[in-house]
């Protein structure tokens, strides 16, 4: 289990592993919200939306520092627009 672990961790340490982890976030975030809109006062998938939401707030964080922006809104400087640069992130080479 320990050796998972640490490979898991290894693999989030790539750009592609980063990637791959928020999209399962997304994914994960998505299903939650749509049981929170027929479930609206489920504390239990309320805590568990907000813990997503804040582990993926990181990774992005974390990826965009070291990689570049996921979307336009990660373009953060006012003396660069590094947004165009390469590789897209949806080309599954970051």
């Amino acid at each position: 289990m320990k050796a998972m672990n640490n490979q898991m961790n290894n693999n989030l340490m790539t750009p592609n592993g980063m990637m791959k982890k928020i999209r399962e976030y997304d994914f994960a975030i998505v299903e939650t919200v749509l049981f929170l809109d027929t479930h609206p006062n489920n504390l239990k998938a309320l805590r568990y939306y907000s813990k997503l939401r804040t582990e993926r707030e990181k990774l992005v964080a974390e990826y965009e520092k070291k990689v570049g922006p996921i979307t336009m809104y990660g373009n953060m400087s006012e003396n660069e627009w590094s947004w165009i640069e390469g590789p897209w992130p949806w080309e599954g080479d970051c």
